[in-house]
């Protein structure tokens, strides 16, 4: 076996290198007396081209005489010792500002003399690093600079960074353009970002922690909350400047955070709710522009606006619970009164509360979602509270009913109706009973219709649509019903009355014919009608039953009124007065006098209807019968004659039959519907799951009911075991905490 021969290298070859190299010195020595300012010719194209050849001539020879790796490491090493012997000495020397100085000086120049040598030598970069895979020679230059100068120095250069910004937050003068040069080297040193991140910007973010810190501590004892604020937000300003004007981009959204942090969320508790200019103070006191500042301030913080906004919403629930109170305390004193002028003007009051917040809500606190919350909650609790016996529902629907009808204590243009019943909508959205709100609402819009005390058409349906967008179509169905029944039943009012014209009765006779689905349900009687009623009413039966075979007509006294003339002594006079009135007034005409008893047997009417007329016909206002004994009390025993003597200044009166109280009724009413509802709603559920656990029924029982009511837990609870006893539902034998569908 033959062995080959070790290859040496060449003396001569060793010989070329070391020429060449003292070539390359020559031109480096050159090189950094130009960047030291010395009196020393620019390099021209031929010394450039001579020390590139020379690098080219001694590393293009054939293994092992190729000098790539010796002029690789020469390079290294040259840089290395220019920067530890000479430019660290240099920056050393100088102190504070001045070092900052130097050091942006002096890498300025390291970096023009990396580029110089780089291309000197690149012939290493395009062939030999290539095919090596090491760093070029332009980062081995960087990394030099790094670690063989600015590692030792970076405490220090950090200390003096960090004392230039605290003398710029104190107002002092400072060379930003100085800082903002050194903040370019941190990041270019490090190839990018990381280094700059490390080595500064963790280091500057905890002395600004320390400096605002000690600063609130400071202010907050100091100064009011708005003026706090103030403060604040002219330290956020000035912070985002100072990251325009020489510190990276990269920085800003920690540093604000820091800021935010010391200034804003440390001492919010104590900021936020001091007594006399705290968030409460600012509301009561209406400070729109501080309470606009606190909300921008504090929004872009996480979490920030919760304490801020459970104080706006305390401060509204604590406005309107006062107006509530102040409400009941005076319906106390007037117990068994129908709903009065105050009760009015607590809605009035409630609306005004509302607008005044909801400007609040939409200027100073933007609309954000945590003030609609608490909005939205604190109007829940203020207008769900009851005024005495009356539930907000009634009182809303007596406000509508005040507003849109004739002679309403409301007195408003029509661009003002509009107004306040798009704002009674607004209300009607926290109402918790909105189909208790619904019932008692058709009950007064039947009223209004019927009695023909409705202000205008284009209103009502107006309210109707604005109800209809709040809570769906199935909400207004009804009413919308009674609206369009009525107006078809004028249509038939009209035909009639050609038909009059044509077989005449010697009376003006009116009929509103209603479909029974749409309207609520009234109580009848079998009256017995005086001859010259019989002769209307059986003279529409003929005119009805020749248009409509099918359809059986239900008469409802209680709904009718009539107009009488009376001929008194003094002169006759045209009474306006309801059916039954009407009809036990009547009875007069054939008798002067009429014992209680015997009224009740000719009309026929029950004891609490006919108590109330004759009520209203003797001891009222206006005393058309005279009664015996004269008392203000009506009992079996009295006896009644007509008053000849009686006048009055008015040719025209009108003697009104008080209405029934029909509030207990339309409450348990609403009741039994809400039983059926939750019944429909827990099958309707089950049929979809199949099986569910009773927290999470009870969970999608609330959701799909809310929109309409806001059911009682314990109702919930009777209703399912209603429904196991009637076998819609079991069950489970294993958890009886489970429920299943039985189909």
């Amino acid at each position: 076996m033959t062995r080959k021969p070790h290859k040496t290298r060449d003396t001569k070859v060793t010989s070329e290198f070391e020429h060449g190299w003292n070539d390359m010195l020559k031109g480096i020595k050159k090189l950094k007396k130009i960047l030291d300012g010395l009196p020393e010719p620019q390099f021209s194209p031929e010394d450039h081209i001579n020390l590139y050849t020379t690098v080219y001539n001694l590393c293009t020879q054939k293994a092992p005489n190729d000098n790539s790796e010796q002029f690789y490491k020469k390079y290294k090493e040259e840089i290395e010792t220019y920067v530890s012997r000479t430019l660290l000495p240099l920056i050393r020397g100088k102190y504070d500002e001045f070092m900052l100085i130097e050091l942006v000086k002096r890498w300025k120049n390291h970096k023009v003399m990396v580029r110089w040598m780089s291309r000197f030598f690149q012939y290493l970069d395009r062939f030999y690093i290539a095919r090596r895979a090491l760093p070029p020679l332009y980062e081995v230059g960087m990394t030099c600079f790094r670690e063989q100068l600015y590692q030792k120095l970076h405490n220090t250069v950090n200390d003096i960074l960090v004392g230039l910004v605290a003398q710029d937050r104190d107002g002092e003068q400072i060379d930003r353009t100085l800082l903002k040069n050194v903040m370019d080297i941190l990041v270019e040193i490090g190839m990018g970002i990381t280094d700059y991140v490390n080595e500064f910007e963790t280091y500057m973010l905890k002395d600004t922690a320390t400096y605002y810190s000690r600063k609130a501590s400071d202010w907050i004892l100091k100064y009011s909350c708005p003026d706090y604020m103030l403060k604040a937000e002219e330290c956020l300003k000035r912070e985002r400047e100072r990251v325009c004007h020489y510190l990276p981009g990269i920085s800003e959204p920690k540093l604000v955070e820091t800021v935010e942090t010391e200034l804003l969320v440390v001492h919010a508790n104590q900021l936020l709710e001091k007594e006399q200019s705290g968030c409460l103070a600012l509301l009561r006191d209406e400070k729109v522009d501080d309470l606009s500042r606190i909300c921008s301030l504090y929004h872009k913080i996480p979490q920030g606006l919760e304490l801020v906004s459970s104080i706006f919403k305390q401060h509204v629930t604590d406005e309107g619970l006062a107006l509530v109170n102040q409400a009941i305390e005076i319906a106390n004193n007037q117990v068994g009164k129908e709903c009065g002028a105050h009760e009015q003007v607590l809605v009035r009051k409630i609306i005004e509360l509302h607008d005044k917040h909801m400007v609040y809500l939409c200027n100073c606190f933007m609309n954000l979602s945590p003030f609609r919350k608490s909005f939205k909650e604190a109007f829940e609790i203020i207008y769900n509270k009851n005024v005495a016996d009356r539930s907000s529902a009634e009182l809303l629907a007596t406000f509508c009913d005040n507003i849109l009808k004739k002679g309403g204590s409301e007195k408003l243009s029509d661009e003002a109706i509009e107004d306040t019943l798009e704002k009674v909508v607004k209300l009607l959205a926290y109402v918790d009973g909105k189909d208790l709100f619904a019932e008692f609402y058709r009950k007064k819009l039947a009223h209004r219709l019927l009695c023909d005390k409705s202000a205008s058409d284009e209103h009502e349906r107006s309210m109707l649509t604005k109800m209809k967008q709040l809570c769906g179509g199935q909400f207004t169905s009804k009413m919308e019903g009674m609206v369009t029944d009525l107006t078809l039943a004028r249509e038939d009012s009209a035909q009639f009355k050609r038909y009059l014209s044509i077989l005449p009765i010697g009376i003006d006779f009116t009929v509103n014919v209603l479909n029974t689905a749409y309207w609520p349900t009234y109580r009848t009687s079998d009256l017995n009608l005086p001859a010259e009623m019989v002769r209307c009413v059986e003279a529409f039966k003929e005119y009805y039953q020749d248009k409509s075979r099918k359809r059986r007509l239900n008469w409802i006294h209680s709904l009718g009124n009539c107009n009488i003339i009376g001929n008194f002594d003094p002169k006759p006079i045209e009474l306006v007065m309801s059916t039954y009135q009407g009809a036990v007034l009547l009875l007069f005409n054939n008798s002067d006098k009429l014992s209680y008893s015997d009224i009740k047997s000719q009309s026929n009417l029950g004891n609490d209807d006919l108590v109330r007329v004759l009520f209203t016909l003797s001891c009222a206002k206006y005393q058309i019968l005279n009664k015996e004994p004269s008392t203000k009390m009506i009992s079996p025993t009295d006896s009644f004659e007509f008053n000849p003597k009686f006048t009055d200044r008015m040719r025209r009166i009108v003697i009104r039959l008080p209405a029934h109280q029909e509030r207990k009724k339309v409450v348990e009413d609403v009741d039994k519907d809400r039983r059926y509802i939750i019944d429909a709603s827990i099958v309707r559920i089950m049929k979809s799951r199949k099986i569910l656990s009773h927290q999470q029924l009870n969970a999608q029982i609330v959701e799909l009911l809310r929109q309409l009511f806001k059911p009682d837990f314990k109702l919930i609870k009777k209703r399912i075991e209603d429904l196991i006893n009637r076998e819609y539902l079991e069950r489970d034998r294993e958890n009886p905490n489970m429920f299943r569908y039985l189909a």
